[in-house]
């Protein structure tokens, strides 16, 4: 007999090297390939358990690439770089090398220590722990509510390594738990002692915050030394907590610390089976259920290694803490070893403490190869008087979404909890279907367990191993067949290392109602539909409206009847969106301008446009269609019969009408036009860097394509990120390195039934652009299949080529030649600009006597200052309602540009964009003459004549004034330019080896108001950039982005040697007190999904208030800084825009324009800076501020005004405390408050009294009365009191 006490960490992993981890299944049904399932172990670590990879061509295309996934895997100081067989003899350097089912070692020299395999796969995974009941479960035994609800934190217990008597309780607070790393730094703070690694209570290593999270509530915090036995017993210091939903037991007063405090020993005794082959090499636990809570899981270790033999008995001796009344066991293996299987025949339990002993009957199998496959069974336990629980098989089905790449290859494991106790982790691997976790699928499972009680949540989780293990989970559907009940769990997120919040494991919650809840699945779904489509019905648009029931198109006739049976081409067919308010249209007729679509008393006519039934409130279901329901009337809807007349009371049945239509939108295809191909409602069609394609990109301005128009019906698709780069299908590839030739050519095949577009090769045709189930772009066979469906949105629309005429394939291939012969773009500027709304566009030739007016067309005006430049300009302008850019600047003789003292014009177009208020405009600077002086930037409308200014007088260098190749500019509309903030942004390089780099790296600053652009971090505060440790500080010129609210990084590292490991961001605005905190802790490039990303993006983390900010700005002569601080009343800001003068001795400096509300400045409550010069006006002795009462609204409430010297650091603070406005106070829209200098008595406040003159007395200049020197004795002032 041996002695075990009780342990609080249980592995429950398939680690046999007999392969019995059910194989994946193929990405690829029609060219399955040979996978080979590979073991990889850590060099001299024989606590690290392992991780398995499946090997085949298409999820590592080299060895190197698999020795990229292994270093995310498996943890070494410089990432795998040798692989060798189990002793060391044999380095691995081919993939053709791994053999099927083996065990290989990893290590990052050429010096291998060998490892005891067989201890290290003894080792299960830290995700597959059965921990004790949640204590924070919820009380009521029905479902709980919404998953955001908020929860308490969990508890754990913290033992110091060798030493069990000290331990820490530690909440794993969301402030705590937001890395790994930083968990380690918060126990490093609370043990007082460095913490390094962290062990399960036997040993085991915990590797992730995964793994603390879903572990039995202890570990054990260790520096650099290796794990210390003890005995760490966590049934000692967890406080009772019973289970919830079952009665609370009132102890006797004088009893209850002893028996909160009760510890029981309790003699097992396992029977095996004296079956051929029923013994097992698998390690042995067993877990106790009571009514106040369970115990940790219980490793039943042998101290001969001769346990659980055929037809042996087995006795142990185990402590368990003060459970309660004991009600069910669970008893399982962890299936190591070399032959796991076990079938148990009886298991006995006798309470030394109490005498109670309980028989439990099992004659069952515990393997992956017999009767259901399970490794773990729950027993119930009879104790008098109480009721038996029966033990439930449940059925569970779990939805994968339909997004692409949304099934998953890795193993999936479940964790039911209810009010009686919960499942443990149980892995989810065997279904009806062929394959697990299919993109769309739903599969089913059966999971066997003592009766839950009323269900209230899940844990649903996968261990992240495998070639496209990220997992798109839609909900899970569990029936209790006991009750007859079902329970709905929603998740419609990603289990994705790569995406959404990055993590594997998800909790989810209950809803009390599964009709509701599917109710709400189906109103969700719509939604998302809505929002994917909504953009064809932007007013102006041309429509066509498709029923699938009559095949043909909706008409609206002359004599205002009408069908469902014309065809595409039909003239009265077509429809133009006239008004746009949410869901609500009005759909004009293309052909006859007077009449509409309309519902009048249900019926389906035709209307003069304007009237309230031509008002229809569009609809949309989850497959794309759409109802038309009058707004007027809800209910009434457009429908019609089969033989596509408008439906009545005569139409026979349900089944023969059709109310939904599919929605095309005329002139998605024309030339120039910018387009997003749309591969689900969230993803796209994407070129990756390495020239691939993906239906897996996000919807963003990384997967916009440019139309070229060959002919009609035949286009070509330019990335928009990457010019010059074309979709293609060569060689029976399908990528994006095109360069514009025959194999570029689609012919683009309208699919009526949803709406979608197929791209069929003009070179092959019959071959379609497709994509595989991993969402990887590749030539396929047109099939019903929705693999080579695209559902286009337009970014922006192109324009009929003139005339009606199409270039012949031969001059497009002409003009793509020709414009590859001019220099690259920008990097900075044409490989991303953040955040514009519309494509890039070229600059079209300025000609008099042949560019046409448009509202759209403006003319720029650039002035270079005494030194030109050869180098390539690029220009974005930014209006209130959008973005413009990036606009290359160029002409066909370039080298004529940008000349010293000249001035170049070019024209270009801006569709809704609004009000301009700004520009960037940089260059490349790669060319001969780099160092540019811009002195000015002049933009005219064409049409209109409205000038906008942009003083500048900067160098654009990187050798000259900050280094900076880009600047942006304010628009100045009279008065003084306000010149752009310079945040001052510390960039944290961490401390791990090689975290330095020596490449470039790129930076954007987002904020309410727009964001800063791409900008190279060229000029840092220390003498060699981005070293390990260290803080670089850089400057960001930008007009004022408002509150920040996330960060670009960009590194392009040629090799991994250049890789960058960027701790955080700190962002601090000039003048304020305010920090925003932007945490990335992680390596750039990093790898996801199989592919390296240059560049992340880092949301706001903390906004930190410093109370001695120190601010060094680079001041000119007379720069002062301006603060404007709003009241905090509700309707304080204003829409107008706001003016500023400041009198000094010597001159008035003004009007200097600070802004509009309309650019989201003077908010309530909100202090604005601003950057002004007032050189040489002699010392100040007061200000006068106001606005132009234009906009909605115009009145403001201000509070004070603060002027600061930069150089001198001379402070004024002004209160004002007043209404500006022409309904309040005094109605006066100007305030002017006296400044009290250091030698002068401020002037005082006073009001003049001015009597009505004839107008041939005065004459006026500007916003100045000049007066003759008689007018002032009708002039009375009069002192404020």
């Amino acid at each position: 007999m041996s002695d075990t006490p009780s342990t609080v960490f249980s592995m429950i992993h398939p680690t046999s090297s007999e392969g019995q981890v059910p194989s994946p299944r193929h990405l690829s049904l029609t060219h399955p390939v040979v996978a080979k399932r590979i073991s990889f172990y850590k060099s001299g670590d024989p606590q690290f358990g392992g991780v398995r990879v499946v090997v085949n061509p298409r999820s590592f295309k080299s060895f190197d690439a698999l020795l990229d996934n292994l270093s995310r895997k498996v943890p070494l100081p410089f990432g795998v770089r040798n692989i060798s067989t189990p002793r060391g003899r044999h380095s691995i350097t081919r993939l053709e090398e791994l053999e099927d089912g083996e065990s290989y070692l990893c290590s990052h020299g050429r010096k291998v220590q060998p490892v005891d395999l067989e201890k290290a796969r003894r080792r299960p995974r830290p995700w597959l722990s059965s921990r004790a009941i949640s204590t924070h479960a919820p009380p009521h035994p029905v479902a709980v509510a919404a998953p955001g609800m908020p929860r308490a934190p969990r508890s754990l217990v913290v033992f110091r390594n060798g030493d069990p008597k000290t331990r820490r309780a530690v909440l794993l607070s969301r402030k705590v738990t937001q890395s790994f790393e930083a968990f380690l730094q918060h126990l490093t703070e609370v043990m007082q002692r460095p913490v390094v690694k962290l062990y399960a209570t036997d040993g085991r290593r915990v590797l992730s915050l995964q793994a603390v999270i879903l572990g039995s509530g202890a570990v054990v915090a260790a520096g650099r030394e290796p794990f210390k036995p003890g005995n760490y017993d966590i049934q000692k210091y967890l406080l009772p907590a019973r289970l919830p939903g079952i009665s609370h037991r009132v102890y006797p007063k004088g009893n209850a610390k002893s028996e909160s405090r009760k510890s029981s020993n309790w003699k097992v005794l396992i029977i095996t089976s004296d079956l051929p082959d029923a013994g097992t090499s698998s390690q042995i636990y067993i877990i106790l259920y009571g009514q106040h809570r369970s115990s940790a899981p219980i490793y039943l270790y042998g101290t001969d290694g001769a346990r659980f033999q055929d037809g042996h008995e087995d006795i142990f001796t185990i402590t368990v803490g003060d459970i309660g009344r004991l009600f069910k066991i669970r008893i399982g293996h962890t299936n190591s070893g070399e032959s796991p299987s076990w079938h148990c025949r009886e298991i006995q339990l006798h309470n030394m403490n109490s005498g109670k002993r309980f028989y439990v009957p099992v004659q069952r199998w515990l393997a992956r190869d017999q009767e259901d496959g399970e490794i773990c069974r729950e027993f119930p336990l009879l104790s008098k008087g109480q009721p038996v629980l029966p033990v439930t098989i449940y059925e569970v089905n779990v939805a994968t979404g339909e997004l692409w790449n949304a099934g998953t290859t890795a193993n999936v494991y479940i964790s039911i909890h209810g009010e009686k106790g919960d499942t443990g982790s149980r892995q989810l691997f065997r279904s009806k279907s062929a394959f697990n976790f299919l993109r769309g699928q739903t599969d089913t499972f059966f999971l066997e367990a003592v009766h839950l009680g009323n269900l209230c949540k899940i844990v649903i989780g996968h261990d992240g191993l495998g070639p496209g293990n990220g997992w798109f989970l839609d909900d899970v559907v569990i029936k209790d067949p006991t009750t007859n009940y079902e329970y709905t769990f929603f998740c419609h997120r990603w289990l994705d290392q790569g995406e959404d919040d990055c993590k594997i494991v998800r909790e989810l919650y209950a809803r009390d109602n599964s009709i509701f809840s599917a109710r709400q699945k189906l109103e969700l779904k719509r939604k998302e539909t809505w929002a994917a489509e909504s953009w064809k019905f932007t007013k102006g648009n041309t429509l066509q409206f498709y029923n699938k029931l009559t095949g043909g198109f909706v008409r609206l006739h002359p004599d205002g009847t009408v069908d469902a049976i014309g065809d595409k081409t039909d003239k009265y067919g077509v429809f133009d969106v006239i008004f746009n308010k949410g869901n609500v249209c009005i759909f004009q007729s293309h052909e006859m301008r007077h009449l509409s679509l309309a519902l009048d008393n249900g019926i389906v006519t035709g209307m003069v446009s304007g009237q309230a039934t031509t008002e229809l409130r569009v609809l949309y279901q989850p497959n794309r269609c759409a109802l038309l329901e009058s707004a007027l009337v809800p209910g009434h809807t457009v429908a019609f019969d089969r033989h596509g007349k408008i439906a009545d009371e005569s139409s026979t049945g349900y089944a023969n009408l059709s109310k939904e239509f599919v929605i095309f939108v005329k002139g998605v295809f024309l030339n120039s036009a910018v387009v997003l191909l749309a591969t689900s409602l969230y993803q796209a069609l994407c070129l990756q860097p390495d020239g691939s394609c993906t239906g897996v990109g996000s919807q963003s301005e990384k997967s916009y394509w440019k139309v070229h128009k060959i002919s009609p019906g035949i286009c070509m698709f330019e990335s928009v990120k990457n010019a010059q780069m074309y979709l293609r299908i060569k060689d029976g590839r399908c990528d994006g390195t095109g360069t514009g030739d025959v194999n570029c050519h689609f012919k683009i095949k309208k699919n009526l039934e949803n709406a979608s577009i197929s791209l069929e090769s003009t070179k092959s045709p019959g071959l379609f652009v497709g994509l595989q189930s991993d969402g990887q772009a590749k030539p396929m066979i047109y099939t019903k299949d929705k693999n080579v469906c695209f559902y286009p949105q337009v970014i922006h629309f192109g324009r009929e080529n003139p005339m009606g005429m199409y270039a012949t394939p031969s001059q497009e291939e002409e003009k793509i030649h020709e414009s590859k012969m001019q220099k690259k773009i920008l990097t900075e500027s044409e490989a991303r600009s953040p955040s514009p709304s519309s494509a890039a566009k070229e600059v079209r030739h300025f000609q008099n006597s042949e560019t046409l007016l448009s509202e759209d067309e403006w003319k720029v005006l650039v002035l270079t200052g005494n030194t030109g430049t050869q180098a390539n300009v690029t220009l974005w302008v930014y209006g209130d309602e959008g973005v413009t850019g990036p606009i290359s600047l160029r002409k066909d003789s370039s080298e004529q540009l940008f000349l010293p003292g000249q001035e170049d014009e070019f024209q270009v177009e801006l569709r809704s964009i609004g009000n301009i208020f700004k520009i960037r405009i940089g260059q490349d600077g790669i060319s001969g003459q780099p160092d540019w002086n811009l002195q000015k930037v002049t933009m005219q409308h064409t049409k209109s004549k409205k000038i906008l200014d942009f003083a500048a007088n900067m160098w654009l260098s990187q050798i000259q004034a900050d280094g900076d190749v880009v600047c942006e500019l304010p628009v100045v509309t009279g008065g003084q330019a306000v010149f752009p903030l310079r945040y001052q942004v510390d960039v944290y390089t961490g401390q791990l080896k090689h975290a330095e780099t020596e490449s470039e790296v790129f930076l954007c600053l987002f904020g309410e108001r727009g964001d800063s652009g791409l900008r190279l971090l060229h000029k840092s505060n220390m003498p060699v950039k981005f070293q390990r440790g260290q803080i670089d500080k850089f400057q960001v010129a930008a007009v004022s982005l408002g509150k920040l609210q996330k960060v670009l990084l960009r590194c392009e590292a040629s090799d991994k040697s250049q890789y960058w490991y960027c701790e955080k961001v700190i962002v601090r605005e000039p003048g304020t007190t305010a920090e925003y905190v932007f945490t990335c802790q992680r390596w750039l490039p990093f790898m996801s999904q199989g592919i390296i990303h240059s560049e992340i993006e880092l949301h706001l983390q903390e906004m930190q208030i410093n109370h001695q900010p120190k601010i060094q700005e680079e001041a000119n002569d007379g720069d002062w800084k301006v603060t404007i601080v709003t009241g905090d009343l509700g309707n304080a800001g204003t829409t107008a825009t706001v003016f500023l003068y400041v009198y000094g001795e010597t001159k008035c400096s003004g009007p200097i324009i600070l802004g509009s509300g309309k650019h989201q400045l003077f908010n309530p409550n909100t202090a604005d800076i601003f950057k002004i010069n007032l050189k040489d006006i002699g010392e100040i002795y007061k200000i006068r501020i106001g606005h132009d009462n234009t906009g909605k609204n115009p009145r403001w409430y201000l509070e004070e005004v603060i002027l600061e010297n930069i150089t001198t650091y001379e402070r004024f603070c002004l209160p004002v405390d007043s209404w500006i406005a022409e309904n309040e106070n005094d109605g006066d829209l100007w305030k002017e408050i006296p400044i009290m200098g250091t030698k002068k008595a401020p002037l005082p406040d006073g009001r003049l009294w001015v009597r009505q003159l004839p107008a041939a007395w005065m004459r006026t200049s500007g916003a100045d009365i000049i007066c003759p020197q008689y007018f002032f004795a009708h002039v009375q002032l009069q002192r404020l009191s």
